[in-house]
């Protein structure tokens, strides 16, 4: 397993994406595969995730990336019609110090709904305090 920078690498056969219930899978293509995250932000928050195991997004090949971008719209046209979402929040945790829990690198698909927050400007950037104000 190629490990870049990941100290506390875990073997493939220990992997939770790599030992994914085939049950699990919403959407999948060659490349990769798409399950709901077992511990939701909002409803229908699902995972995009390379069958491959690697650690890092820097490390996916060009197939793979675009197997992963397919995969995004078939699920987010699935979810058009099952959720009904006003909007979405597309995301890769990529190490350790940015939240990377799982050592196997994925693409988090996460549907907003209109009173999900309080203020939702500024998506992704509400994830830690702004040095600078959003004025967006």
């Amino acid at each position: 397993m190629k490990n870049n920078k990941n100290k506390g690498a875990i073997a493939m056969t220990e992997c939770i994406f790599c030992n994914c219930n085939r049950s699990e899978i919403i959407a999948e293509n060659r490349y990769a595969f798409a399950i709901l995250d077992h511990f939701p932000v909002n409803e229908g928050h699902c995972l995009i995730i390379p069958k491959r195991h690697f650690f890092s997004f820097f490390e996916a090949s060009e197939e793979e990336i675009k197997a992963i971008y397919s995969l995004l719209h078939e699920v987010k046209e699935i979810f058009d019609v099952q959720y009904e979402p006003a909007g979405y929040n597309i995301g890769i945790n990529e190490g350790t110090h940015a939240g990377q829990t799982v050592e196997h690198m994925h693409v988090h698909l996460i549907p907003r709904y209109v009173g999900d927050v309080e203020d939702p400007r500024g998506g992704v950037r509400n994830l830690k305090k702004a040095l600078v104000e959003y004025e967006g």
